[in-house]
């Protein structure tokens, strides 16, 4: 029962967040005009979705397998990522101030799927699709690498590892622990997908700047702060989450790179009026 009301909370809080968000990003007009085209966009973008759909179903097929193989093989990598950062998690929730944990856990619950969820829906209204296609690319590529990496390695986060570090969302809301083991295991920390998958829309955000400009604000709020939430919180270690950035740079540019390839064997043009990221930073 506790899975089904975290759910049902956490698809509220997304809901309100896109929403919020599309009011504050988009104009009536662009709506209407997506709306008039909705069956054309979706023909375009209709290769990249269906590739995000195929992977996500097998990856959920084969999540148990993947968990079973990693504890079998028991390459464990936990001593050796505490050898290289040490303690920095615990100082660090023993410097935030505990009146910021429902804060914080609301950025990891509820945060990180409003990005997921509220990216997608933007560039599939905005003027080119060509971002909403990089994006599913960036989504799959994320998830490829990373369950290679928690499929092969074992790695368990702070709070399992360290007595001098608490799982302080659990502790306070053990309710959300259910929804969050349904999902992934505790051995599953290296790299940080939460702050992969959050630089990727960040990154993206940016190269629509010009677009969405209150989207690049909102979203570089919401990612800094679930960013933080993931060590604050005692879930990840700070490696995890320099892996999880790196991960999420790298994956935008194969992304990039993987759909020129499939714009060309589709024959469809791009449709970019953005310039490159490379680009936008000389500007």
């Amino acid at each position: 029962m506790a899975v089904l009301d975290m759910t049902l909370l956490t698809v509220l809080a997304v809901l309100i967040g896109l929403v919020t968000t599309c009011l504050a990003c988009l104009e009536r007009t662009q709506v209407r005009r997506a709306w008039d085209e909705l069956g054309q966009r979706l023909r375009g973008v209709a290769p990249y979705l269906g590739v995000a759909a195929l992977f996500f179903v097998l990856k959920r097929w084969t999540h148990e397998q993947s968990v079973q193989i990693s504890r079998e093989l028991d390459w464990d990598l936990t001593a050796e990522i505490y050898a290289i950062e040490g303690e920095f998690v615990a100082v660090m929730q023993n410097t935030i101030p505990d009146e910021t944990i429902a804060f914080f856990s609301a950025m990891y619950m509820f945060g990180f799927p409003f990005l997921l969820v509220t990216a997608p829906i933007l560039y599939l209204l905005a003027s080119s699709q060509r971002r909403l296609k990089e994006l599913l690319i960036a989504y799959v590529l994320n998830y490829v690498i990373g369950t290679l990496f928690y499929t092969l390695f074992v790695v368990y986060g702070p709070r399992n590892h360290l007595s001098s570090v608490s799982g302080l969302m659990y502790d306070f809301y053990p309710q959300t622990q259910d929804l969050t083991a349904a999902v992934s295991s505790n051995t599953n920390v290296f790299p940080s997908l939460h702050t992969s998958l959050a630089i990727v829309v960040l990154m993206l955000a940016w190269r629509s700047r010009r677009e969405y400009p209150r989207w690049l604000g909102i979203s570089g709020f919401v990612v800094s702060c679930v960013v933080i939430s993931t060590m604050y919180l005692g879930i990840h270690w700070v490696v995890d989450v320099v892996a999880g950035v790196v991960l999420g740079v790298g994956s935008v540019y194969m992304a990039d790179w993987i759909v020129d390839r499939m714009e060309r064997g589709l024959g469809q043009s791009s449709g970019l009026e953005e310039e490159s990221v490379s680009s936008e930073v000389s500007d």
